[in-house]
């Protein structure tokens, strides 16, 4: 009986894993390496959900499996020194582990090598880690109410004042490149995959602030402080800046009555994501009146937020965004650059001035803004009743606030 070999990380083991050993196992003795815990901490850039010993055992207890090791080795070719052990005739990859440097070594070493489609057991989904990973994740994203952009020093330079989040439930598909600092929430889930950690929520978010701020960062750009205060600290809260990146005080209200009001007035509407390339900050036109702008309108929607006066918050909230755009007018005219195929192209697609004009003229709805720098993603509304406007617009998010 011939001997074969494949590889992986099996962190979350599911019927594709097991159809592909399975089908691996038709080739002879199937022997399995896994990736350590370590090799993946480096490789991909996060904690594994399962330890290299539980996951192990439960490779070892599927019965296709003859055996099963812990490689040794690192980077995507850990299994070198599992292969020395085993000397297998063949090894088998997926489509999406088929790679050069892998056909190489089986080359040298006189190993046969076999890509397998990745086919679903009979009756089952296809199903892959990544996606299972998605489903499972907890991580919480932000919506920013008002105040955006006062967490810039370059812009709380010309006055102080508050940004205000809310943090929300993962109850929908958080898409990228959609104003819901994906980005922060992506580097939390290189460190903790699924959920955050059960601690103190502002110094996660100052410890989340500075992680995703590397001082080597090639880019030069620093990630604003409302993205992970408004995803790790619970409830409604408002922050305070004045020349500086963290924020002067930081203040929480999760009475439920308020939460409760501000989940029945607000939806979301997916737009499309904002454009690779574009550039909602070239044309910025930052002065002292128009800081101020922002910073009133904050303080005047934390104020009718809490009094639960729908009018006074409608308003609050869109002269927040009023002085966002004349700040950065590139939040609804972003600037492309030379990543569109075409003038023609860009014309046939609905602009984002064009979808405000649709929503802002439908009933119910009160006001309006996009979630944070702009440019695309999603229209944030506020509504008179989010159950019945749901109802009558299917495309309407509703929003759940996470409370701990």
């Amino acid at each position: 009986m011939k001997k074969v070999f494949v590889s992986g990380c099996y962190d979350l083991l599911h019927s594709g894993h097991v159809e592909f050993f399975r089908q691996a196992a038709q080739y002879g003795d199937l022997y399995v390496g896994i990736g350590s815990d370590e090799t993946i901490l480096h490789y991909k850039g996060h904690r594994t959900l399962y330890d290299e010993n539980e996951r192990l055992f439960m490779v070892k207890a599927i019965r296709y499996v003859k055996d099963a090791y812990i490689n040794a080795g690192s980077g995507i070719m850990d299994f070198i020194p599992t292969v020395d052990i085993v000397k297998p005739d063949i090894l088998v990859v997926n489509e999406d582990g088929d790679h050069e440097e892998k056909r190489q070594f089986c080359k040298e070493r006189g190993i046969e090598y076999v890509v397998l489609q990745r086919v679903p057991s009979e009756g089952l989904e296809a199903h892959s880690s990544t996606a299972l990973k998605d489903k499972l994740c907890q991580i919480p994203t932000r919506l920013d109410l008002a105040g955006t952009w006062i967490d810039q020093p370059y812009v709380s330079q010309y006055a102080p004042g508050w940004a205000i989040t809310i943090s929300l439930e993962p109850t929908f598909e958080i898409r990228e490149r959609c104003g819901l600092s994906t980005s922060t929430r992506n580097m939390i889930k290189k460190i903790w995959p699924v959920r955050l950690p059960n601690m103190d929520p502002e110094f996660l978010a100052k410890m989340m602030f500075c992680f995703e701020n590397d001082p080597e960062r090639s880019d030069g750009i620093i990630s604003g402080a409302q993205d992970s205060i408004g995803i790790c600290m619970p409830g409604l809260v408002r922050h305070y800046y004045d020349k500086r990146y963290w924020p002067l005080k930081i203040e929480s209200c999760k009475d439920e009555e308020v939460l409760q009001w501000l989940e029945n007035h607000l939806v979301m509407i997916p737009m499309e994501p904002r454009k690779p390339g574009c550039s909602v900050v070239e044309g910025k036109d930052i002065n002292e009146t128009k800081v101020k702008a922002l910073a009133k309108a904050a303080d005047d929607c934390w104020d009718a937020i809490l009094k639960k006066d729908l009018q006074a918050f409608a308003k609050a909230y869109k002269d927040s965004f009023n002085a966002q755009v004349a700040m950065f007018p590139g939040m609804i005219h972003p600037s492309l650059e030379c990543r569109v195929e075409s003038l023609e192209s860009v014309e046939k697609v609905e602009s984002i001035q064009d979808i405000i004009d649709k929503w802002s003229a439908v009933p119910g709805v009160l006001a309006w803004k996009m979630p944070g720098a702009g440019g695309g993603g999603y229209l944030a509304c506020v509504v008179t009743d989010a159950q019945s406007f749901a109802k009558k617009h299917p495309e309407a998010i509703r929003l759940t606030i996470r409370r701990l």
